[in-house]
């Protein structure tokens, strides 16, 4: 297994990053369409997504060629969705509540692995689902204040995450990960230019300012991410994610004021439970398949 003190530090750095990215996010969108932010911060990946490609083996040319068009597709529009309404998400709901809900991702992404992926869910796993599914409900309960229908969109974003997720998986088989990341890229920027002018507002220079720091926190969280994976195995990353769900709520607490509800606190704390359950079963069951292959090879 590969752990080594580089890939904890810049694990912590990526979702780090990722949580102040999304209090810029809020802030912006407080103010301006979430498909003009969505636009600019497009122009900064597309950027990177090119560099990265062109400094990857074969260069550009290998990663535009793909053997899952229709897949990277979607990916790109997955995820160019989920930004736009996890910004509405932030600013209807809340960072905090949002990014609870978010975190239910790896429990959706193992209920949806069955009648996609064929993958067989043993009763261990169907237990931490099951609980999951409990925490968002819980967090989705209405309070005192009355039922925010814009609840359903964290919802909807972290459904949208685990359909994003498995696509990767897919791709991952075919496509090399320079070329994923180019689709990526370059089907948000040409949707988010598409909208954009009728979205366009002008910025004042401290909203440039923050959209400049959007940008760049955006590239930085990436590449502190690439870097991650290279020193740690994605079953050490993962858990470690859930340190954006703790930032951003101090963030949402001490910058935008919000206030933490029992049911966001309670059911965060069911869902990334059983998330890092699921997690934990997933790396289980794939080592022994792994490991049973090679034995059977001697």
């Amino acid at each position: 297994m590969k752990s080594t003190p580089l890939g904890y530090l810049f694990t912590f750095l990526a979702f780090s990053v990722f949580a102040i990215q999304d209090g810029l996010s809020k802030h912006l969108g407080e103010t301006h369409s979430p498909v003009q932010v969505a636009m600019v911060r497009y122009w900064a990946f597309v950027a990177f997504a090119l560099f990265l490609a062109m400094r990857s083996s074969g260069g550009l040319r290998t990663a535009v060629n793909t053997k899952r068009p229709f897949l990277q597709i979607l990916r790109g529009l997955l995820l160019f969705t989920q930004i736009l309404v996890s910004i509405v998400a932030f600013t209807k709901v809340g960072l905090a509540q949002s990014q609870a809900i978010f975190a239910a991702g790896p429990i959706f992404v193992a209920l949806l692995s069955m009648p996609i992926l064929g993958e067989k869910v043993g009763w261990r796993r169907w237990t931490a689902i099951l609980f999951g599914l409990v925490g968002v409900v819980i967090m989705l309960s209405p309070t005192g204040d009355g039922f925010n229908i814009y609840i359903w969109l964290p919802l909807m974003c972290a459904v949208m995450g685990a359909i994003y997720g498995i696509a990767t998986r897919l791709v991952s088989r075919d496509d090399q990960p320079s070329t994923s990341f180019f689709y990526l890229a370059i089907v948000g920027f040409i949707g988010s230019n598409l909208l954009g002018p009728f979205f366009w507002t002008p910025f004042t220079a401290v909203d440039w300012g923050l959209m400049i720091g959007l940008c760049c926190t955006g590239i930085i969280g990436h590449l502190s991410l690439i870097r991650a994976y290279e020193n740690l195995d994605a079953v050490i990353v993962q858990p470690i994610s859930y340190w954006q769900l703790v930032l951003g709520a101090v963030i949402a607490v001490t910058v935008f004021g919000e206030v933490l509800r029992w049911n966001t606190v309670v059911g965060a704390v069911i869902v990334v439970g059983a998330g890092l359950f699921t997690v934990w079963r997933e790396w289980v069951v794939s080592h022994r398949a792994k490991r049973a292959e090679e034995e059977a090879r001697v």
